[in-house]
């Protein structure tokens, strides 16, 4: 039985600020010129008294998959140049699967710990999602998870619905008022594992929202965890959610608890955090830096890594659900592995470290990682198989309702201009829901992240026994899982322009994200320059006022659009975006892929 446990330290509010002025003497200040890292061997000290051989074995971003996930969510390249639907069975994910690979990797290794880099909760499939991700956290604390960092996505639901993940106690949700139900069976005990957030603090003060390090005692042996998510976190979620907090520098903030680690007898230092890299597409699973995945120069975890105090030993990363294990200098020219475990439980990384008892720490030459797939032609593991089935049955009169049907494969994935079917029918369910329309004008032009589209409507798919074309609520629910409100404003043609060249630049040019646009609404762009924007047919003008429609994330400035909360007026609350979503659908079924022809690339 895996009991509750509680982390032998919790940091006090001021130590951060106490400490910065020393670690930043020790790291270093500057940010280092970002290279691709490369180099299969670490560097470090040499065992010098008894060890003890401890295993780590981590992953991020789970996102609360506890079925086996579909598509490309459960897919994978392989090194042969294939990829994981070649494997019997096929496709790689799956919590009941993920629970027994934990439980074979541990075998053989008499200390394990296990530990996550965040989002384990947010964009959840509605199995989860209709529950508040309560499942989640009970199938973490069945997997034996130990501590994670938290991600951007545990702030979904704020930051005080995260605590509430972390302590346990049930919501008043009206027992089921908008899809969801929490605490069905009327408790919610938690997470048994400690959930860290170094660099998130209240607004104004020091104090951390959850315990920013926890230390793990093996027989003598400890090993302290820092956990952060991303300092950026409050550009890529809703305002709402992390309203009166405030997310420091990530590189300050792990080295101001060094010393505080260090006076409680802890050298060997490991950093969970949300933030990564971005390997080429084609890199296989496996693939380590200098054998076919260096991550991109422009990378983010890249300059954090190279800042990172010496003595910490090991960084554990996520957020771009990207599979790779990399050597990484730190500030002394020492090499020291950063990895990452793709997403979606479908794979996991096996660390395995020497602790030296003399000196109190991580050799950093016996380090050595590799990323395992979660095959699916094992034993699924009964506790989480028990688990899915409770909730399938709880959930079933909301996910096996249809609401509508589509002709064929409605894709999330964009053309060459970033346009994609998926995203024109969401973004026209925006534009034609009522909620929205308030006092003020109908809205002209709606506009969705691409971000926010978190998989495609598959003709073929059949969940529930629906027929083929038939969508269910499940399969809409897991296209748009955040339980966005949609949103109505004022912008002017000219803010309009500027926000679609924001698509490029600023927080985007490293990683485009072009805007789906409603039926009327085209423009056309080479490079990063608009040549023409127009509302049907008519060009924009620079003076005119038009009211939109778009979700509270980006309402509120999320994904680098500052615009929309700089330059909006007359700003309305509608309804829920999967509402708006499922009533289009039904409204309009059978409904067809639309040609492509909304954004245009020169």
């Amino acid at each position: 039985m895996h009991t509750r446990k509680t982390s032998i330290a919790r940091l006090a509010g001021g130590a951060v600020i106490a400490a910065t002025t020393l670690a930043i003497a020790l790291a270093g200040s500057g940010a280092a010129t970002a290279a691709p890292p490369n180099g299969p061997n670490n560097g470090g000290n040499i065992p010098n008294g008894p060890t003890i051989d401890i295993q780590l074995l981590s992953f991020n971003d789970f996102h609360g998959n506890l079925e086996p996930p579909s598509g490309s969510s459960g897919r994978l390249n392989l090194p042969d140049g294939t990829n994981t639907d070649t494997l019997k069975p096929p496709g790689v994910g799956g919590v009941e699967y993920l629970a027994t690979h934990l439980d074979q990797a541990r075998v053989g290794h008499r200390y394990s710990l296990t530990v996550a880099a965040g989002d384990l909760i947010g964009a959840s499939p509605l199995l989860s999602g209709a529950f508040h991700d309560e499942p989640s956290i009970e199938a973490l604390n069945a997997l034996h998870l130990d501590v994670s960092a938290v991600g951007n996505h545990e702030f979904d639901e704020g930051y005080v619905e995260l605590q509430r993940m972390a302590n346990g106690g049930c919501l008043d949700d009206g027992d089921g008022a908008n899809n969801q139900n929490s605490c069905p069976d009327g408790s919610f005990a938690g997470a048994d594992f400690d959930f860290l957030a170094a660099n998130v603090v209240y607004e104004g003060t020091n104090e951390t929202i959850l315990p920013a390090y926890s230390i793990e005692n093996i027989k003598g042996a400890k090993i302290g965890f820092i956990g952060m998510t991303l300092e950026e976190t409050p550009d890529i979620v809703t305002a709402a959610g992390v309203a009166g907090l405030d997310f420091k520098d990530e590189v300050e903030t792990a080295n101001a608890l060094v010393p505080v680690l260090k006076a409680q007898g802890v050298n060997a230092i490991v950093v969970l955090i949300h933030q990564g890299g971005t390997p080429p597409s084609s890199a296989a699973y496996n693939a380590a830096c200098g054998n076919g995945a260096e991550i991109a120069a422009n990378s983010p975890i890249i300059p954090i890594a190279k800042n990172l105090d010496p003595a910490i030993d090991l960084i554990v990363s996520g957020h771009t659900h990207a599979p790779y294990i990399c050597n990484i200098k730190d500030p002394a020219g020492q090499d020291r592995l950063v990895t990452s475990a793709s997403s979606f439980g479908r794979l996991y990384t096996d660390t395995n470290l020497t602790y030296d008892r003399r000196t109190s720490d991580i050799v950093r030459t016996s380090v050595t990682s590799a990323n395992m797939l979660v095959t699916r032609n094992v034993d699924r593991d009964p506790v989480q198989t028990d688990l899915i089935a409770k909730y399938k049955v709880l959930v079933e009169p909301i996910a096996s309702e249809v609401i509508g049907s589509i002709t064929a494969d409605l894709s999330n994935v964009g053309n060459a201009a970033g346009e994609s079917p998926l995203g024109d029918l969401i973004a026209d369910a925006q534009l034609a829901d009522p909620s929205v329309v308030g006092a003020y004008a109908t809205p002209q032009i709606a506009f969705m992240n691409p971000g926010g589209i978190r998989t495609s409507l598959t003709y073929s798919a059949s969940s529930w026994g629906e027929l083929p074309g038939q969508i269910t609520y499940e399969e809409a629910f897991n296209v748009q899982p955040f339980n966005n409100y949609l949103v109505s404003l004022d912008l002017t043609g000219a803010e309009i322009k500027t926000l679609l060249v924001q698509q490029w630049t600023g927080a985007n040019a490293s990683q485009n994200k072009v805007l789906q646009v409603s039926e009327g609404f085209t423009y056309t762009y080479t490079g990063t320059t608009v040549t023409s924007v127009s509302l049907n047919g008519v060009p924009l003008d620079d003076n005119a006022t038009y009211r939109i429609v778009t979700n509270n994330f980006l309402a509120g400035g999320g994904d680098g659009f500052s615009t929309f909360a700089q330059g909006g007026e007359n700003v309305y609350y509608g309804g829920l975006d999967i509402d708006a979503f499922a009533a289009y659908l039904t409204a309009n079924s059978p409904y067809a892929p639309t040609p492509l022809d909304r954004i245009i690339k020169n």
